[in-house]
């Protein structure tokens, strides 16, 4: 049977046919692709290859995630790592280049039973190969609420105000009297935010989605942006640690229940990526995974920028939580974190009120929450004090004490502010 073949002209009036037959919605403008085709959830059995890409593939001004001007060289580069799949027995995935730190990222996918590690040994063993290293998941921190929302109490203007921990515990009106985080970008790095929600419309300084589908808005990622910047006097709901800071909001991760909430490498390295080239000054990782080079490589880049990190400590087993204790990072538990980990902050994070999709508010307990409280601080602080480091500014380890913090850059009195 021959093909039907349509012109240029055809074609334009076969789909405005088809778009009037569908209704006066079909010519909308579609969404932008996702960030990757790669499916998350098949994670486990995928590897990153990464290969060098070389100085000169840099140019200032380019586009994030498009052409480097190195399309010779990406060629080739695809080609050597469609080789080294047929030799490994992989199947190249997706790839990505990411002149911020020299590589370009080559995802394979394992066609046998062997494990992971072995896979990655070979890979790294290959000449040419920079590294490798598995596709890793991470897992954002929280418990489910113990049982329903207290009482709403009218206060700060905000109903749900005085039923947030920090807004006692951290003296937030008196805080906000001095500083609001004003003129400070926080990337929130988390599953997908409820852009619309009506404590964070007009809260957002911008939403990138790195995760390919789910189009819901998530739980996790709403809860932390509501803790760091909901808006304040608005007559509804809370108010934020920082509510004159604004969220970048960094989709990485993804719902898999309502209490499980995960990413993987290449979703977080694209996201932190984006937060370093657009200027975020803190950036929140309410998450802990597997030790992981390339986030590793990130995070230090990301230092090196200029930006604070804030990740969250995994309560189960403290000591391997990562990224909470690479250099430079601000690590956070919530107050069942022990005091003999002395190299870690403590911040609210049981049961605390805050956004959740569909303009609702919720209780939510966990790691991932003391970490969003901190992020907030910090961008209290920053508004005050420029960039300066984050140790020097929130005081010793331990349980924070955010009086303290902002008595250090403005003249806050501390005794009076803890009153």
């Amino acid at each position: 049977m021959t093909a039907l073949r349509l012109g240029p002209l055809h074609l334009l009036l076969a789909v405005l046919v088809a778009a009037f037959a569908l209704g006066p919605g079909a010519l909308r403008a579609a969404p932008a692709p996702a960030a990757s085709t790669a499916a998350p959830a098949e994670a486990g059995r995928r590897v990153m290859m990464m290969l060098d890409l070389g100085a000169e593939h840099y140019r200032s001004g380019s586009d994030y995630g498009g052409d480097y001007g190195d399309a010779m060289g990406a060629r080739a580069r695809l080609r050597f790592a469609r080789k080294v799949a047929r030799e490994h027995n992989l199947a190249v995935v997706d790839s990505w280049p990411m002149p911020l730190i020299g590589v370009d990222c080559i995802i394979l996918e394992i066609r046998d039973a062997r494990p992971v590690d072995a896979v990655v040994q070979e890979l790294t063993q290959v000449p040419g190969v920079s590294w490798s290293q598995p596709l890793n998941e991470f897992h954002m921190l929280e418990a489910r609420p113990p049982g329903p929302a207290p009482t709403p109490a009218v206060s700060y203007n905000d109903r749900l105000f005085s039923a947030q921990p920090a807004a006692a515990l951290w003296h937030l009106a008196r805080l906000h009297a001095i500083t609001t985080g004003r003129g400070v970008t926080v990337a929130v790095i988390d599953s997908r935010i409820d852009l619309t929600h009506p404590d964070l419309a007009g809260q957002i300084a911008g939403s990138v989605d790195f995760v390919p589908g789910r189009p819901q808005a998530e739980r996790h990622g709403t809860g932390v942006a509501g803790i760091i910047a909901a808006r304040s006097n608005n007559a509804r709901g809370i108010a934020g640690v920082a509510p004159g800071a604004r969220i970048m909001a960094l989709r990485a991760c993804w719902e898999q229940t309502r209490s499980t909430t995960v990413c993987d490498s290449l979703t977080l390295a694209r996201a932190l990526t984006y937060a370093i080239e657009h200027g975020a000054g803190v950036v929140n990782l309410s998450l802990t995974g597997p030790r992981d080079p390339l986030i590793a490589r990130l995070v230090a880049r990301a230092a090196a920028h200029g930006a604070v990190v804030v990740a969250a400590i995994d309560q189960q087993d403290p000591a391997a939580s990562f990224p909470a204790f690479l250099p430079g990072v601000v690590s956070v538990g919530d107050e069942r974190l022990s005091d003999r980990l002395h190299t870690a902050y403590k911040a609210p994070g049981q049961d605390v009120l805050t956004t959740q999709p569909e303009g609702k508010w919720d209780l939510v307990s966990g790691s991932s929450y003391a970490a969003a409280h901190v992020s907030g601080l910090l961008a209290l602080l920053r508004q005050l004090s420029g960039s300066r480091t984050p140790e020097a500014l929130l005081g010793p380890h331990g349980m924070l004490d955010a009086c303290a913090a902002v008595s250090r850059v403005s003249h806050l009195d501390r005794i009076a502010c803890a009153r």
